[in-house]
């Protein structure tokens, strides 16, 4: 038993395997879809959070301590993904170079992780689109607009439970069955609409920069409450944390090998560049944010960047930039459920979840179980879980992958030294791949117990699978396991 966990999926069958996928992604695709998902919930809706509860001003630290931490797990996403350009990220990564039961918990981990994403993502497209609706005087029943059972304030003042958040499930839908019709034709329109949300961006900052108040930076770093994670230095990793799943979209651009041209060379291209471009977006404009809006009033505000709009009193660019950031949160559920397919079907592909995940439809050549469920799951989710709660399993499950794929470049320059490889983690084999073990499982141990608890409660769901299902099924149980590849 114990070697039937630890057996790898040889390097070439990895590289080659034929999907049925169409190949439609080019570098600026890539770059769109990376920045299109990285640029969201964390930007437009966590950041106000983030700083309201744990780090204050300090934010623009937190993103900054993220993203140098994501620097390195990129650096390792990209040396991977131009060595084995397959669907699955992580999971195929790891099946490669550290054997199938760890591959199984990336996968499983994986999946929560997008769809959850793509949940606490609806959440927060919700609240921006209840104030675009108040700022054209239509109103919805504040039932319908927060998770189940939260207490909402009715237009008498009363106090009532809400019962579900509707527009998150409504907006879910309609991304799913954009999914349905072709990766071609989405990915068209996700183009365009990175596109508006990157003038939203320059918008905002623009329009926020002269009525930034020096005295909303003071002090820049509030002391620490005598809790930890509330304030302080610990405030700062603890909003690190939080706000990680913000760099998610390098990620989701090493999911789409199979949909790229030339993967080799445009996943580890695209993956660096897109990361880039967004450490530079969240680090300024959450300088901005907090320099026009007091970090206390940020503390519950999910749709922070309407705040500070509104703080600048020109409801024309208000109303334009919400209508921007309505639109531009479709990308990031896009391509959030673009990569817990891309998983799902590698992992279908190797026998490790039901077959039905891997099928794809003989017309649009798009997985549609797998796009079905996943949609059903995250409205679900979006329906009746607070965002918070969201935005820190979502964080988690990143973290998580991103350890692992580090661990995976040490363990395949190990094993197999002589593999091409179209890009090198610069600084030898353990240098920058120790580096983001060390920064992001630090991030990780300064997230609260009960995350931790319903990760930990989500890995025995998985291990009951795997010992159950996978193990028996995986193509990998129907042949001797190959010896590591070298040449």
């Amino acid at each position: 038993m114990p070697r039937r966990l630890w057996r790898t999926k040889p390097h070439s069958s990895s590289a080659s395997v034929r999907s049925g996928l169409k190949r439609v992604f080019g570098p600026w695709q890539l770059i769109a879809l990376g920045v299109g998902v990285t640029v969201g919930a964390g930007l437009f809706s966590i950041t106000g959070v983030a700083a309201g509860q744990y780090a204050g001003p300090a934010v623009t630290l937190s993103f900054l301590l993220a993203a140098i931490a994501c620097s390195f797990a990129g650096l390792c996403y990209a040396e991977l993904a131009g060595l084995l350009p397959v669907a699955g990220s992580a999971y195929s990564y790891a099946y490669a170079s550290m054997g199938e039961f760890v591959a199984w918990v990336i996968g499983w981990d994986l999946m929560l992780e997008y769809t959850v994403a793509a949940a606490t993502v609806a959440s927060s497209w919700s609240g921006y689109l209840n104030s675009l609706l108040k700022s054209w005087g239509l109103w919805i029943d504040p039932r319908f607009m927060a998770p189940s059972l939260a207490p909402v304030r009715m237009p008498d003042g009363t106090m009532a439970r809400a019962w579900f958040n509707a527009p998150s499930v409504f907006i879910i839908f309609i991304v799913t069955l954009l999914m349905l019709k072709g990766t071609r034709e989405s990915s068209r329109l996700n183009a365009v609409i990175v596109t508006i949300k990157m003038l939203v961006v320059a918008g905002v900052i623009a329009a926020c920069l002269p009525f930034i108040h020096s005295a909303n930076y003071h002090p820049f770093l509030p002391p620490n409450t005598g809790e930890y994670g509330h304030f302080g230095f610990s405030g700062i990793l603890r909003a690190a944390g939080m706000i990680f799943f913000a760099y998610v979209g390098f990620d989701i651009v090493s999911t789409t090998a199979l949909d790229t041209y030339d993967p080799q060379k445009n996943l580890p291209r695209s993956i660096l560049t897109s990361l880039l471009i967004c450490a530079i977006i969240y680090a300024v404009f959450s300088f901005v944010l907090v320099g026009v809006v007091d970090y206390h009033a940020l503390a519950n505000d999910p749709n922070p960047v309407a705040t500070a709009i509104d703080k600048v009193h020109l409801p024309w660019l208000g109303a334009l930039i919400k209508i921007g950031i309505t639109l531009g949160y479709v990308s990031v559920i896009y391509g959030m459920l673009l990569g817990q397919s891309r998983v799902a079907l590698a992992m279908g592909q190797d026998g490790l979840i039901p077959p039905q995940f891997s099928r794809l439809h003989p017309r649009t050549q798009t997985p549609v179980f797998s796009h079905l469920l996943s949609g059903s799951v995250a409205a679900l989710l979006a329906a009746c879980l607070p965002i918070s709660l969201l935005g820190k399993l979502t964080s988690i499950g990143t973290l998580l992958a991103f350890v692992i794929v580090c661990a995976g470049v040490i363990a395949l320059r190990l094993r197999a030294p002589h593999l091409p490889r179209r890009f090198r983690v610069p600084g030898g084999t353990f240098l920058i791949p120790v580096l983001g073990i060390l920064c992001c499982g630090t991030v990780m141990v300064c997230m609260d117990r009960l995350t931790w608890l319903r990760l930990f409660c989500w890995f025995l769901i998985g291990a009951v699978v795997y010992f159950t299902y996978s193990l028996r099924h995986s193509k990998l149980a129907r042949k001797p396991p190959s010896p590591p590849e070298s040449r």
